[in-house]
């Protein structure tokens, strides 16, 4: 009961063409070799992305400009001082 010989999956395979016809299995191969694939390629640029993180931008102050930091810093002293 447990193994099957070549005539069981033929006979199988015979009943499932009856089914479904050969157009719809043919699709449904193409289907499923498709959504392979992009499982595939998702994993990759997941490992890509793993392999080589980004590091993150760097923040220079320039002649005339403020930094987030010291603009919070100057509002909760100027309304500190205000008060």
């Amino acid at each position: 009961m447990g193994s099957f010989s070549i005539w069981h999956w033929l006979i199988v395979l015979l009943i499932v063409v009856l089914v479904f016809g050969t157009k719809k299995l043919r699709s449904m191969g193409q289907d499923l070799g498709g959504a392979v694939r992009g499982f595939k390629e998702g994993l990759k640029e997941g490992d890509t992305a793993a392999a080589a993180p980004t590091p993150p931008p760097q923040v220079t102050a320039q002649e005339g400009m403020v930094i987030e930091g010291e603009a919070r810093e100057k509002a909760a002293n100027g309304s500190q001082k205000s008060a």
